[in-house]
């Protein structure tokens, strides 16, 4: 089995003092999969792509927001015009007297999605943090230390503030259409979306948000439902043990053969298929393990 692929704190901090640092991907290009030796908070500005993270698949788009362990594995697959930071930090370099593990990571504490959303208005605040956070880590003085790690914990309570679970059907509060829309669509895994209903509902012009999503999305509102019924049968199919039937009603598709033939065009391969290839992986690790 090849050796996991571990990033260094020394490829992307300039001191072994800077707590701090941000690495923007104008565009994130498709990354296998690796783990860190420094953790990370993932903030997506625009287009889409397939993030996955400890084997669990999830398409991404504008607003999307994870919190990355150091020792949480993830790879970038399937990129389309996907722009996102890399808030990198080291947790024993942060000084402040702060509750960072609850700041950050209460949400595995919960039981929660690992993926959270940010609302359009957060998002924008987040924007003008990052710039200034880009731009004071690049200083390498003790002063700029200080003054870094003062504007990541602005961040992270903003970003703990203005973010929402994907299927949190009353969020976000007070959000954008653009906000609104993505939130329904998450909680739309198992009964039918209907585009007229939500224009109505919200009274917004059908086409121009069918324009808006796409250019924040680089993809269409259908495009973007079916995909996401994609990854959640992946994850299904690799860690359950459902007929492959139930889990094409579980994920919003009333025919099986139509569910297949969607999957094998998303994916390259048959449901069938790609539920053997890990029973296969595991067989192949047990089996080494075993010598």
């Amino acid at each position: 089995m090849a050796s996991q692929l571990v990033l260094r704190k020394a490829d992307f901090f300039a001191s072994a003092a800077q707590p701090v640092a941000v690495a923007d991907r104008y565009p994130q290009n498709v990354f296998a999969e690796h783990t860190h030796d420094f953790c990370e908070l993932v903030l997506v500005w625009r287009g889409n792509g397939l993030h996955v993270l400890n084997d669990r698949p999830y398409r991404i788009t504008c607003g999307d927001l994870f919190y990355i362990r150091a020792e949480d594995r993830h790879s970038y697959e399937s990129v389309n015009d996907l722009v996102l930071h890399n808030i990198i930090y080291c947790p024993e370099r942060l000084k402040l007297n702060v509750d960072w593990n609850d700041l950050l990571y209460s949400q595995a504490e919960a039981g929660k999605d690992p993926r959270w959303r940010l609302s359009s208005h957060g998002m924008a605040q987040a924007r003008q943090l990052i710039s200034q956070l880009e731009h004071e880590s690049q200083q390498q003085d003790a002063l700029s230390f200080c003054l870094t790690e003062s504007l990541f914990l602005q961040l992270c309570i903003l970003l703990r503030r203005h973010r929402y679970q994907p299927h949190d059907t009353s969020a976000p509060n007070g959000g954008e259409t653009l906000d609104l829309l993505l939130a329904t669509l998450g909680n739309s895994f198992h009964t039918p979306f209907d585009l007229q209903q939500f224009c109505q509902k919200n009274q917004v012009a059908d086409r121009h948000l069918r324009q808006l999503f796409r250019q924040q999305t680089g993809m269409s509102i259908s495009q973007y439902l079916r995909q996401l019924r994609i990854c959640q049968a992946q994850d299904l199919l690799r860690h359950s043990e459902m007929l492959i039937s139930d889990i094409a009603t579980r994920c919003g598709f009333e025919d099986s053969n139509y569910f297949s033939v969607v999957f094998l065009k998303e994916t390259g391969m048959t449901p069938r298929m790609w539920r053997q290839r890990y029973i296969t992986h595991f067989d192949t690790l047990n089996n080494s393990s075993c010598r």
